[in-house]
């Protein structure tokens, strides 16, 4: 999965750098990675056995501001899904037009295995290795997969043992540490806004739409909450458990409020359960893989039925699967811009910690609304001029600004 997160992410860069006209020494500097850096994190266990973890953050580029990006806690976790994430985000900080560069972290740890207090070791070990490279100028960690504001709320304290109060260094942060209002939902109401934007374009509305989505983490629950507000019918929802669908449409808050309780959809009356990787292909007219990565391919791309895809995970239709939605006519919204409401908020979020001024929650969501517009005008503007997809003309606009910020600064 990592080495063809990899692969993906330079597939769509070269691509971009072909448009743009990038000669290769350029595209080799744009795509080479700033600093690599691994650090070993042990911990005392619970058991009293020892623990050991590999954590990773990858600094990708900051021609355009501080590396920022996700931190993530999975399994999984390599040197080389990193890289591909700490990529892409380079490029979604400059499609949506916020003042950073890109970064990304993770930590290779079955979170399932450790108590609460060994994670906060965890955490802090990992702070402990790489705080010197990070910092509110410097590169801004905030969650990603298995991290949550929690996670943040530690880094925030043990980086404050090395370098005093700098609520800046991480996003995501709970409230009561500087956090800001409307984090929580911002790449999920980012999704709708994406959304919106295209159907407003192509002369559709939200309302009445069926909707499926897999993943119902805080992106999908999040996403399915927002699209049910605004008309939409959620017909489908899959978490690690399963696929749930209802046609009649699914009831959100009973979904939201039993996974509260019982941490996944397992169990759940309230839709019929068909397997996990099925609500991918159900009947629909939105679809937002919102979970992992890479899991729209050839193989199942020509099942799909619905006819917008909404890219709330990072990196889930592989190159061949766009191609076939190409000729299929089916809309990509890509996850460059689709779910760039998360760091959009966490900018927002970086802003008022640096000013020590906070906003109100409607302001915020305001602010988002009016960045995902402004970035959709100049992506949809880059798809009909040059013919190009969606996804392409997102790493058209994002490659183009980062590639003219590196030559203003000079090599």
């Amino acid at each position: 999965m990592s080495k063809d997160a990899l692969e993906n992410a330079n597939f769509y860069f070269d691509s971009a750098a072909k448009i743009l006209g990038l000669s290769h020494d350029v595209s080799v500097q744009l795509k080479t990675p700033h600093r690599q850096v691994k650090v070993e994190c042990t911990i005392q266990k619970d058991d009293g056995t020892i623990g050991t973890y590999v954590g990773y953050r990858v600094q990708h580029d900051n021609a355009r501001g501080p590396f920022k990006g996700g931190l993530r806690y999975h399994y999984e976790v390599d040197d080389q899904e990193v890289t591909a994430l700490a990529q892409l985000m380079t490029w979604k900080t400059s499609v949506v037009g916020v003042p950073f560069g890109g970064g990304k972290g993770g930590i290779n740890v079955d979170t399932s295995k450790l108590s609460e207090s060994e994670l906060s070791q965890l955490t802090r070990k990992f702070v402990d290795g790489i705080y010197e490279v990070i910092g509110p100028t410097t590169d801004i960690p905030a969650p990603d997969m298995y991290t949550n504001a929690q996670t943040m709320a530690w880094i925030f304290d043990q980086y404050a043992k090395y370098r005093g109060y700098a609520p800046g260094v991480v996003t995501g942060k709970p409230v009561e540490l500087g956090g800001s209002l409307g984090r929580a939902a911002a790449t999920g109401r980012g999704c709708l806004f994406a959304c919106q934007n295209l159907l407003e374009a192509t002369g559709g509305t939200l309302a009445g739409k069926r909707v499926a989505i897999q993943g119902f983490g805080n992106v999908g629950s999040w996403a399915a909450r927002l699209f049910a507000a605004e008309g939409a019918k959620i017909v489908g929802v899959a978490d690690l458990s399963g696929g749930y669908v209802n046609e009649a449409g699914i009831d959100v808050e009973d979904a939201i409020a039993y996974v509260a309780q019982h941490r996944t959809l397992a169990g759940w009356s309230g839709a019929d359960r068909i397997d996990g990787s099925a609500i991918l292909v159900t009947d629909c007219d939105i679809l937002i893989p919102a979970a992992l990565g890479g899991v729209l391919t050839k193989e199942n791309a020509g099942d799909v039925a619905a006819k917008v895809i909404v890219e709330g995970a990072n990196g889930p239709t592989t190159p061949q699967a766009d191609e076939i939605f190409a000729k299929k006519g089916v809309h990509v919204i890509p996850d460059i811009y689709a779910n760039a409401g998360g760091v959009t908020v966490s900018y927002f979020e970086w802003a008022q910690n640096m000013q020590h001024f906070y906003w109100e929650e409607e302001k915020v969501n305001e602010e988002l609304r009016r960045v995902m517009k402004n970035a959709f005008g100049a992506l949809w503007h880059e798809t009909k001029s040059r013919n190009i997809s969606m996804r392409m003309a997102a790493y058209v606009v994002g490659v183009g600004r980062v590639h003219r910020a590196t030559a203003l600064r000079g090599v």
